[in-house]
């Protein structure tokens, strides 16, 4: 049982070690870099008690902004 165990760690040590020195040739699957983020511009939001909410109040926090329409 103990050298079953220690042959399946070997095997999973050298797959992760071959899928690891293996890597992605990005030009081939015609990935392009992309530009770094940029900080949300600054904005104002009602709050569903109606009261104002700028982005610059909520800093440091997770914010989700949920849009929806009709047309």
């Amino acid at each position: 049982m103990r050298t079953r165990s220690v042959a399946l760690a070997a095997a999973v040590a050298l797959t992760v070690a071959a899928v690891a020195a293996a890597a992605p040739d990005f030009a081939s699957l015609q990935i392009q870099p992309y530009d770094p983020p940029k900080p949300a511009p600054a904005f104002s939001l009602p709050d569903l008690e109606g009261k104002t909410q700028t982005l610059e109040s909520l800093r440091g926090k997770v914010v989700l902004l949920f849009f929806w329409a009709t047309w």
